[in-house]
Formats: structure tokens, C-alpha cells, sequence
């Protein structure tokens, strides 16, 4: 009877589990990309990873691949919680990871983008190009107020 009780309780944690990778990453009532941002470009994408995204398991949830890495090191910024704030003299540890359209889509599902996060090109120490996801600051996140309202 204990037995049956643990292999119930690990079932239905395996299914909240299920259920809310499900519900952040694929569920159409979560995430609607806002229009105003650019489509994304067909081919393949370079994307410096800083925080939960340098971790394979959860790079395989978001893009259904862990992928490949590379480490990479910013210059000029250091993390603060969720963000990178710029800081002369300073680096960001990270690792650049190769994507394609469809997974950079996904990517940016996971970091909310245009909603938390920006998308930006930015320089690496070892001269390559990658996207970076910023944190939006909050004028950029709230709704614009019509001040002859």
C-alpha cells in the first residue's frame, strides 16, 4: 500500500511538472509575440546565454535541444539579477549558443520578449556578434499614457 501511495505521488508530480512546461512553453494562452516586433530572420542565430539558458536541461525544454556551447565573456557589464547593467571594467561569464529561426521563436517565448526582455545585437570579447536579452525597464514595459487624456 506505501508503494502504491509513493509511485501515485511521483505520478502526479511528473504531471504538474508536464503541465507547467507545457503551460510556459508551448501553451497558446501564455504568450501572444507583440506585433510591433520584426519577423525573425530565416538562417542560423548566435545567442549569449547568461542565466537559466546556460543550463542544457532547460535549453531543452525551451528549443527541444540542448544544443552545443561556447564559452563567451561580455566586457563592460556584470549581472544583476535578471538583467545586465553596464560596468566599465567588469564581464559577464556566458556561453553562445548556434540556433535556428524556429528556435530563436522559441527562445524568445521563453524570455517574454518584447513583454520582459528585448532582443539585441551585441559585441562579445572575442569579436563575434550575438544576441543578448536584456530586461525591458519599466517605462518600455507599461503602457503608454496620452498626457492630453
Amino acid at each position: 500500500m506505501r508503494l502504491r501511495h509513493c509511485v501515485l505521488g511521483v505520478l502526479v508530480a511528473l504531471a504538474v511538472i508536464l503541465s507547467w512546461l507545457w503551460f510556459t512553453m508551448l501553451s497558446p494562452l501564455t504568450y501572444d509575440r507583440p506585433a510591433h516586433l520584426p519577423p525573425i530572420e530565416q538562417g542560423e542565430h548566435a545567442v549569449f546565454v547568461y542565466g537559466t539558458l546556460r543550463f542544457a536541461p532547460v535549453r531543452w525544454v525551451v528549443m527541444g535541444r540542448a544544443g552545443e556551447t561556447e564559452a563567451a565573456i561580455l566586457d563592460g557589464f556584470r549581472r544583476e539579477g535578471l538583467d545586465l547593467t553596464e560596468a566599465p571594467g567588469e564581464r559577464v561569464e556566458g556561453e553562445v549558443i548556434v540556433v535556428d529561426a524556429d528556435e530563436l521563436e522559441r527562445l524568445d517565448r521563453y524570455e517574454r520578449l518584447g513583454i520582459r526582455y528585448q532582443r539585441v545585437p551585441m559585441r562579445l570579447t572575442d569579436g563575434r556578434v550575438a544576441w543578448i536579452y536584456r530586461r525591458l525597464n519599466e517605462t518600455a514595459r507599461s503602457p503608454q499614457v496620452d498626457a492630453s487624456d
